[in-house]
């Protein structure tokens, strides 16, 4: 009976740690050429320079307007000034309306505002940050990555059609 128990339980761990291990995502080609290195994963970033976020698998900010949060793809004319690729992001995952918290944002990350500390993106010379779309490697990582589909064109992942620069709507 115990060794049956612990056949039972042995194989319970197997499969939630197995089933852990596949929920695991990589989004570095969503993300933004002006986000900071470091993170396989984002959700959304917070930042506190600005106030507002940026919904990455969505590629729009969502920032407030009176009692309301809006969601653009390309932050309005108040926000132009702001230097995305030197100001501070706060990384936040697990959490799929963070600006419903906000107020728990800004007092856990105002401290944030006006640091420019991160590396960008686009600045990184690690090869797995050239899927972004913004990188200046990216072109060459696209060709060496584009494989034959079964119509004999080269094409690669299209998850990087897709422009991801702060600035006009380029949808």
């Amino acid at each position: 009976m115990k060794k049956f128990m612990f056949l039972f339980v042995a194989v319970i761990g197997f499969t939630v740690i197995s089933k852990a291990q596949v929920n695991i995502s990589i989004n570095i080609g969503a993300q933004p050429a002006w986000g900071p290195t470091g993170y396989d994963h984002v959700d959304y970033y917070y930042l506190p320079d600005i106030d507002c976020y940026y919904d990455v698998p969505n590629k729009v900010y969502v920032y407030p307007d009176g009692n309301n949060w809006v969601r653009v793809r390309q932050l309005p004319t108040r926000y132009r000034n702001v230097d995305l690729y030197n100001a501070h992001k706060v990384v936040i995952n697990g959490d799929n309306r963070p600006y419903q918290h906000a107020d728990k944002y800004r007092q856990e990350y105002g401290g944030f505002k006006d640091r420019h500390d991160q590396t960008p993106i686009r600045d990184s010379k690690e090869e797995k940050y050239f899927e972004s779309k913004g990188h200046p490697q990216h072109a060459q990582w696209e060709k060496d990555h584009q494989t034959h589909n079964k119509g004999g064109k080269k094409g690669g992942d299209n998850r990087n059609d897709r422009d991801d620069r702060p600035g006009p709507d380029r949808h």
